[in-house]
């Protein structure tokens, strides 16, 4: 190519100092692509844009949804139960602070506040097959969280066609959020909950159960079933678990030692008729009620029915105190009874005179002499105040399988006699602490309680006078010793459900006599040093599957107070065919068994209580309460008695000789003279004597 003048360079021409200059040529083709790529360049611009917004607007969402204001789960996907996320509370909330569980039914705990049962929440996993992908890998995965689940099992579930299928119930919420995290289409969650018991065997029986609905079947789980349902406040029960521990392992150990089948035990606030606690055994987990054994299921203290034996001499000789019918120096025949074909004799005799005071008839627990002295209550009267007692009618208490007591359809003389020693009658072991608490309270029949009552009756519910609270007894003349007036009645009425039924000077009395039982008495060894403890034993024969009484199988129970000179607790004990051991001397009554346990329990649970022993002024209180086993007759006054006693055949008058006036005459004397003509007559006949019936 031929450079021209024109074609010359600047820097040529005009020399170093200028630059040169060089034409371009740019065709179409390089103008069409520069606007291609610039239209290009400006349409990424605006999609860089475009994305840097969406994904802008994608991550402020989820910043919004996971932590400025974090979304709730949906309603299937999870259940309600699962701890929120931590969050601040306007109100005042510290930062962290959680959100109870939102469980249905409401806490039970003992008086201190110690939780009993309590609801958690847990929740049921199901799916719809239909939106599953993959059954067997759905599987695998479950059983990462789940591992006690059947993997062959549950792929064939999930590969059915049905839209519903149960997986697991009962699943915590940290599983339900592991399983949720696994994002696995078709898994769904139901809240529920389930009944816990912390405390397994403890308060068993009261507690009960509930079934997989949440609906009690059984204690206090059903009988409040309602009020736990409606209002979540704790339900507070009188019981108090540390006692409750202390006499389980009590009772447990006596039951081991003594080889028995079953045992009871009962602690009952005396004054305001709070149970503070309520033992049977065998026992069982509260936790596991359904696969329970029956016969550990099976409640003693209120299901349960047994012959009273002994005990109930404390009945016996409440009511004839309070009618006016004897008083503590009257004397009954201890000399057996031979009626039909049984005849009422005592266990031991070499202790015993033919004639016993009343005193020493609970003290030396007579059966001949109890009968005599129920034979002059007499039979409409007997049954008057066993039924006022309670004693005919299940036991008003806070527990559904309170039973009914077991009486006689007929009430002949051999019943008036046989119920006046606690045979013949079969009563549940709360029906006779509920009856032993109005013979020392003050004579106030009290509806016994699960619930934990208020503190405005918890020392004095009966108003008694301080003299009377503290021990001191009235002079022993049948002028203070009268039926309850209608001002005692009245006194009732400081408590629900309360009955005055004795007068406050007849529980002085019988206070004293009960003290008498353990200082003196057969109820020796339940006493405990500085608590005062006063109570009756009771030992009944059990009655065999063929109606007889089986020899040497026994009901042996102790129903005590303590302490006496200011009573506040019940205390029963009561072991179910005890065996004899080397150191009972072969014997199975309650003095060498129950006693015993009930001394234990006292020296264990008073501290508790807040009671100490009083070993200081100990003699002092015992003097105060003391009475003798064979008081003095009041001048004036004319006891039952030998020489005395209207029953005595000495004292009436010669029967006819012809066979019908003697009948008609027999039959109008009164209850223990027709005994006593009765014997006489059976004498002279010279028929054989009877089997016994011990008491």
């Amino acid at each position: 190519m031929t450079q021209g003048p024109t074609d010359t360079p600047d820097d040529m021409r005009d020399g170093p100092s200028r630059p040169a200059r060089m034409d371009v040529r740019v065709t179409g083709d390089d103008l069409r692509t520069r606007t291609a790529r610039e239209r290009t360049q400006s349409r990424l611009l605006i999609m860089s844009a475009g994305f840097f917004g969406l994904f802008g607007a994608v991550a402020l969402k989820l910043s919004l949804a996971t932590v400025i204001a974090p979304m709730a789960p949906e309603q299937r996907q999870i259940a309600p139960q699962v701890p929120p996320i931590p969050h601040s509370d306007p109100k005042g909330m510290m930062a962290g602070d959680f959100a109870l569980p939102q469980v249905h039914r409401a806490t039970v705990t003992d008086r201190n506040g110690q939780v009993l049962a309590i609801s958690l929440p847990v929740a049921q996993v199901y799916a719809n097959p239909q939106e599953m992908i993959d059954a067997q890998d759905t599987a695998k995965k479950l059983r990462t969280v789940l591992p006690k689940l059947d993997e062959a099992e549950l792929i064939r579930r999930l590969s059915t066609k049905k839209q519903f299928v149960y997986l697991a119930r009962d699943i915590s919420p940290m599983q339900e959020i592991a399983i949720n995290n696994l994002g696995i289409p078709g898994i769904y969650f139901e809240p529920g909950e389930r009944r816990h018991y912390p405390l397994g065997r403890v308060a068993s029986h009261i507690l009960g159960a509930v079934d997989i609905d949440d609906h009690g079947v059984a204690g206090i789980e059903r009988s409040m079933d309602k009020r736990l349902d409606s209002d979540r406040t704790p339900l507070r029960l009188s019981l108090d678990v540390r006692i409750q521990a202390v006499v389980r392992e009590e009772l447990a150990a006596a039951k081991d030692l003594f080889q028995a089948i079953g045992a009871c035990a009962i602690v009952m606030d005396v004054n305001t008729g709070e149970i503070i606690a309520m033992v049977s055994l065998p026992d069982y987990d509260a936790n596991d009620f359904g696969r329970a054994d029956p016969d550990a299921r099976f409640n003693r203290a209120v299901t349960g029915m047994y012959e009273p034996g002994s005990t109930f001499k404390l009945q016996t000789a409440a009511m004839a105190l309070q009618l006016g019918v004897a008083h503590p120096w009257d004397r009954f025949s201890s000399i057996p009874i031979h009626i039909g074909r049984f005849t009422i004799s005592d266990m031991r005799t070499d202790h015993f005179a033919p004639w016993l005071t009343l005193n020493e008839v609970m003290a030396y627990s007579s059966n001949p002499a109890a009968a005599h002295m129920a034979l002059d209550v007499g039979a409409q009267r007997q049954q008057t105040w066993l039924r006022d007692m309670g004693f005919f009618a299940p036991v008003p208490i806070e527990l559904p399988e309170a039973g009914r007591p077991i009486v006689p359809r007929t009430w002949g003389i051999s019943t008036v006699m046989t119920v006046g020693f606690g045979h013949g009658v079969a009563e549940p072991p709360l029906a006779i602490v509920r009856g032993t608490a109005a013979t020392v309270n003050g004579g106030i029949l009290l509806h016994p309680t699960l619930m934990a009552r208020d503190a405005d009756h918890a020392n004095d519910p009966a108003g008694l006078t301080p003299a009377v609270a503290e021990g001191a007894a009235p002079t022993l003349t049948p002028a203070v010793i009268t039926a309850a007036s209608a001002e005692d009645k009245a006194d009732a009425a400081t408590m629900p459900g309360a009955t005055r039924v004795i007068s406050p000077e007849t529980s002085a009395l019988l206070r004293r006599i009960l003290r008498l039982d353990v200082t003196r008495g057969t109820g020796k060894t339940a006493e405990s040093p500085g608590y005062f403890v006063g109570g009756k034993t009771g030992t009944a024969e059990k009655i065999g599957p063929h109606g007889g009484y089986l020899k040497h199988v026994n009901i042996a129970a102790f129903t005590s107070i303590f302490p006496m000179n200011a009573p506040r607790y019940a205390v029963y004990v009561m072991l179910d065919s005890p065996k004899p051991t080397p150191q009972t001397h072969g014997w199975t009554t309650a003095a060498w068994n129950s006693a015993p346990t009930v001394s234990k329990i006292v020296t264990r649970i008073g501290p508790m209580l807040g009671l100490f022993p009083n070993t200081t002024n100990a003699q002092a209180i015992d003097d105060a309460m003391a009475i003798p086993l064979e008081p003095a007759v009041p001048r004036g006054y004319r006891p039952l008695g030998p020489g005395n006693d209207p029953g005595d055949p000495r004292n009436q008058p010669k029967a006819p000789k012809t066979p019908a006036h003697d009948a008609a005459h027999t039959a109008a004397l009164p209850p223990r003279a027709r005994l006593h003509a009765a014997r006489a007559e059976q004498a002279a006949s010279g028929r054989p004597t009877h089997p016994e019936v011990r008491g």
